[in-house]
């Protein structure tokens, strides 16, 4: 092509690039008038951390001299004279969202995660966030998480989409302080603690996971609510028609409950072999034949309670306390192979709410506002006393109401997150709409296991006998 096709052509190579900017332009211009407050905010600060990044980087010391000189300017230099070294800056990409922006940046010699980690403070600054950190995205990669607003005092209600989730081993608990979302993994989990003060968010996070669950029929629920004689007066009225069972405060009817769901746990252990071919339910997964079956326990000292007292009504309860711990104990230790999960509420989750043989062997606590340090030692152990930050005593402002600390699965420590609020007339709706996927487990096992069910067990012996064939 001659230098003048090149010129002929040059007005329509300056239109085509005026066009893309044009059109990436209009774009961002669309998203930014459909976005809401928060959101535009963060496109704004978006474009100001792109614009200012090189200058920043050099002066947070995230930049390298190279004094090696590309080909090109080996040969463009004049003959004695030695190239300008280049100051190299790591690529970024930024992403906005509500809450502020995610950069992924390359690392170069010498500026590596630690580096990024050590100026974290400097960037927050500069880029007015409240908070920065950064996390290893791969190797030789970093993902710096800057939030403009904090998310743990963000108050977030939460819609149930209706669909079942993609991944029924997973339980989606809500944002951390980098609105991160933050998922516990209940694939061959016994049991989970949930702790702190009333009023703070325990039986919210609770019906959430109930919401999200319901259109899964791989899923049945039982509660036993300790604060409320009947299901119409408690948190969980709304969600009734979801429910396979439920019972309040008595004692007894508890007790009926908790022994007709280890009589499951024990014609599951004796069926599994055949049924499913597996020792182990977590090895094929749930499904609707043989669904999880989750046993929560709202205000769980209500049945554990160690009553004192020379009177028949004393010793009866007294009795039943202890039965009932026993049984839960049963569920919890030897329930997870077989596909039962029991999660426990309470607001001190010492020896006297929950026996230690019960609340030691569930592997995942959470925590929201308590009084003492004594309580959150109780609800997450005692490393909590190495995490000050992370310590529940410090959620007690009504700010924090919706806002629990639990260990951090991916990381060393504590991670505080936020928990959503969950309408009860969505909640309602949900367990309304998914109320023909309610079913009593035990029933179905019945009728699909067949023969191998033809079990007597008796609870009191704790034996199991199969009947002789006629």
């Amino acid at each position: 092509m001659t230098l003048q096709e090149l010129y002929d052509c040059a007005p329509y190579v300056s239109a085509a690039v005026l066009a893309v900017f044009a059109v990436r332009a209009l774009v961002w211009g669309v998203r930014y008038l459909t976005a809401d407050r928060m959101t535009r905010a963060s496109l704004r600060q978006a474009v100001r951390v792109r614009r200012t990044w090189k200058r920043l980087a050099q002066m947070a010391g995230l930049s390298v001299t190279d004094k090696m000189p590309t080909a090109l300017a080996a040969l463009t230099t004049d003959s004695g004279k030695t190239p300008k070294p280049r100051v190299l800056t790591p690529a970024l990409k930024v992403k906005p969202d509500r809450f502020g922006v995610v950069a992924r940046a390359n690392c170069l010699p010498k500026v590596g995660l630690e580096e990024f980690q050590k100026a974290a403070p400097y960037l927050a600054d500069a880029w007015r966030c409240a908070r920065v950190s950064v996390l290893p995205d791969g190797p030789g990669q970093v993902m710096i998480r800057g939030v403009r607003v904090d998310p743990l005092l963000t108050p977030t209600d939460h819609v149930p989409t209706g669909e079942a989730p993609e991944d029924l081993a997973t339980w989606l608990l809500g944002v951390d302080e980098y609105a991160q979302p933050v998922t516990v993994g209940l694939s061959n989990v016994p049991g989970v603690t949930v702790a702190g003060l009333p009023g703070y968010g325990k039986t919210s996070l609770i019906n959430k996971f109930i919401c999200d669950c319901a259109p899964a029929p791989e899923i049945q629920f039982a509660v036993a609510d300790g604060k409320v004689s009947g299901a119409h007066e408690g948190d969980y009225a709304d969600l009734m028609d979801r429910l396979f069972a439920f019972v309040g405060d008595d004692l007894e009817e508890a007790n009926g409950l908790f022994k007709r769901l280890v009589k499951l746990r024990r014609k599951r252990s004796t069926s599994i072999q055949e049924v499913l071919g597996v020792k182990n339910m977590w090895h094929v997964g749930p499904s609707e034949n043989w669904p999880l079956t989750v046993l929560i326990i709202d205000e769980a000292h209500t049945y554990f309670r160690d009553y004192k007292g020379n009177d028949p009504a004393t010793k009866k309860l007294a009795a039943l306390a202890s039965e009932n711990a026993r049984l839960v104990e049963d569920l919890v230790k030897k329930g997870r192979s077989v596909g039962i999960l029991v999660i426990l509420a309470t607001q001190k989750s010492t020896g006297d709410a929950i026996p230690t043989f019960i609340r030691d062997v569930c592997p995942v606590g959470l925590s929201f506002a308590q009084k003492t340090a004594e309580a959150s030692v109780a609800a997450l152990g005692e490393d909590i006393r190495n995490w000050p930050d992370a310590n529940p005593v410090n959620l007690q402002d009504p700010s924090y109401v919706g806002v629990a600390s639990m260990t951090a699965q991916d990381r060393p420590g504590f991670t505080r997150i936020r928990t959503p609020y969950v309408d009860d007339a969505h909640a309602a709706k949900i367990a309304n709409d998914t109320a023909h996927l309610t079913y009593d487990p035990q029933i179905l096992l019945d009728h699909y296991a067949g023969a191998y069910l033809e079990t007597d067990v008796d609870l009191d012996k704790g034996e199991e006998s199969r009947p002789e064939a006629a």
